[in-house]
């Protein structure tokens, strides 16, 4: 078995994959929504829940597509069960984000680079929790 193939194996470098995936959406609706006025705290939040309902779904099929839930109510509750979840990690990425936006010197407060650093630290919670509390096997 060769390297990649190793890796391939590895379910955090597939989380992060779908993590990565997902910043772009992250990046997207945090411009769109300060572009309308929105303010950078709370277009940050809506950009936090569109990302990781887009990462919920890579991470269905990519990433646990084995031990996925089967069904619409229980599809349904694995969603709701991510959220819940990640919202520990999202607590961390958006309390990151929000500390550097507001007292970071620059470059650190600039809203590309604290989104960066936000993510960064919640993706080792949110791949913990969702390995033991969301994706358990099919329901």
């Amino acid at each position: 078995m060769t390297i990649v193939e190793r890796l391939k194996r590895l379910s955090i470098l597939r989380f992060a994959v779908i993590g990565a995936l997902g910043m772009p959406v992250d990046w997207s609706v945090l411009q769109l929504m300060v572009h309308l006025g929105s303010g950078p705290y709370l277009g940050r939040l809506l950009s936090w829940f569109c990302a990781a309902t887009f990462t919920w779904t890579g991470n269905r099929y990519f990433t646990f597509a084995a031990t996925r839930a089967r069904g619409f109510l229980a599809t349904g509750r694995e969603w709701l069960r991510f959220l819940a979840a990640n919202a520990v990690g999202g607590l961390v990425n958006v309390g990151l984000y929000s500390v550097l936006v507001r007292f970071a010197p620059p470059p650190l407060n600039d809203l590309t680079v604290a989104l960066v650093f936000g993510v960064l630290l919640g993706l080792a919670f949110n791949f913990t929790l969702s390995k033991k509390v969301v994706f358990k096997g099919p329901i």
